[in-house]
């Protein structure tokens, strides 16, 4: 271990202007979800990050910290609207030090807590629990260390024109569809979803998300908005966590990574179709989409959609 330690010294966070020891992040133990936590990451290693600089290369077997890698030589990035520091941004910690923060635990209303345990903190800075990135610095996420996030995934069976549940031939299971975004930033499809303000509970957000993101209540009026909502409330009652950790986002970097809770919300009548689809300020489009193992979908979306299609032992 310790060499592996000290050939990390004067590596990783170098360009953030001090040196450090990175340490192997500690395992959280098993975890109340149906998906296994991600080993590695894909989507945010080796590629040019998102209106940003092209990240430092990141051979695959060397993304663990675990791995000797002493010619590790990240970037340094984070976005200019996030050092123009908007009210869900931290502060910058690494020119200023006196903004002290509490790391793996709650600080005052912002959530620290990893869904994966404890990370690891070096000189004042969270380290990524999966590995290297090829940047250092934030990015375009405002918080230091997890970002969390919620993402509803709505779903009902897909019916043909008599209302019969259709099932497909091959499978002979039921074919479910789920409310997917075209997302604006990257124009992929998507789970719809969003940020977890400082203050907001999971539940708040997954409703308040697929109400903006999916329905687009914030055109509503306020009465409108507030009948929508309340109807939202008796649908969203009873959900299935899906996955609760780490996401592979191409917007994570050393210091910061996206988390979220993904809970899937099934209609087994036709509750949601009194709902007229209608894409808000984040999404492109938004539309019921098919469930199968060839859609292309935004982030490791694509495993969540695939644990909803096993839970409730639909086509896949």
């Amino acid at each position: 271990m310790g060499g592996v330690l000290s050939s990390l010294i004067d590596s990783i966070l170098i360009n953030l202007g001090f040196y450090a020891v990175i340490p192997i992040p500690k395992s959280s133990g098993s975890l109340e979800m149906k998906l296994s936590k991600i080993s590695t990451h894909l989507a945010c290693v080796n590629a040019t990050y998102q209106k940003g600089p092209a990240r430092s290369p990141v051979p695959q077997d060397n993304i663990p910290w675990s791995v000797d890698f002493p010619e590790y030589s990240p970037v340094n990035y984070t976005a200019p609207v996030v050092l123009s520091q908007p009210v869900w941004a931290d502060k910058n910690i690494v020119e200023n030090k006196s903004h002290s923060m509490k790391f793996n635990t709650m600080d005052g209303k912002v959530n620290r807590i990893s869904h994966w345990g404890n990370y690891e903190v070096v000189n004042g800075v969270p380290i990524n629990p999966v590995g290297r990135t090829g940047i250092v610095g934030r990015g375009l996420l405002g918080k230091w260390g997890p970002n969390h996030a919620a993402d509803p995934i709505v779903t009902r069976w897909k019916r043909n024109d008599k209302g019969e549940v259709v099932v497909d031939a091959s499978s002979n299971k039921p074919i479910l569809e789920f409310v997917g975004i075209k997302r604006k930033d990257t124009g992929e499809l998507a789970v719809p979803g969003g940020m977890v303000d400082a203050g907001d509970t999971v539940s708040v957000t997954l409703k308040k998300e697929f109400g903006e993101e999916a329905l687009n209540s914030m055109a509503m009026s306020a009465e409108e908005r507030q009948r929508i909502l309340a109807a939202l409330d008796d649908l969203f009652k009873h959900g299935t966590t899906i996955y609760k950790g780490y996401v592979d986002d191409p917007r994570n970097t050393d210091n910061a990574w996206m988390e979220t809770v993904a809970v899937n919300f099934h209609d087994e009548g036709t509750a949601f179709s009194s709902f007229k689809l209608s894409a808000g300020d984040d999404a492109g489009e938004v539309y019921w989409i098919p469930v199968n193992k060839d859609i292309k979908l935004y982030a490791n979306h694509l495993e969540f959609i695939k644990a909803t299609a096993e839970v409730n032992k639909a086509h896949w």
